[in-house]
């Protein structure tokens, strides 16, 4: 287990997972939401239905990650690689994706709605 948190003792502790590796970890259905993750090593990882909404990932790697269904709404994604990674009906509305790499990532059903993609790289996605 990377870490835990009671809603209810430790309602505005975030957590803490900046700049680690988690290189094709499986954290499908996990509750991220409002973990700092930035500069964390997710490449490959299965994010899957997770709930990630309000995290940290700014900086964040995670290139071929699997994020079909996953909660990134609010989230903060700024200069994020997701290159190659399957958004497929990701939530990501009121996110900041400015400057993210979304190069050749899967978006069909994706909804941005009022994310900010100022900058973003698009290149090869699949929308």
């Amino acid at each position: 287990m990377l870490g835990r948190r009671d809603p209810q003792r430790d309602a505005t502790t975030r957590i803490d997972l900046r700049s680690t590796c988690l290189h094709g970890a499986f954290l499908s259905n996990a509750n991220l939401s409002d973990a700092d993750l930035a500069a964390a090593h997710l490449d490959g990882a299965d994010l899957r239905v997770a709930d990630v909404d309000h995290a940290n990932l700014r900086g964040a790697d995670l290139e071929g990650a699997h994020l079909s269904d996953a909660d990134l709404a609010s989230a903060d994604v700024r200069h994020a690689d997701l290159a190659g990674a399957n958004l497929r009906h990701a939530h990501l509305s009121f996110a900041d994706l400015r400057g993210a790499n979304l190069g050749g990532t899967q978006l069909d059903g994706a909804d941005f709605r009022v994310a900010d993609l100022e900058g973003a790289d698009f290149g090869g996605a699949d929308l």
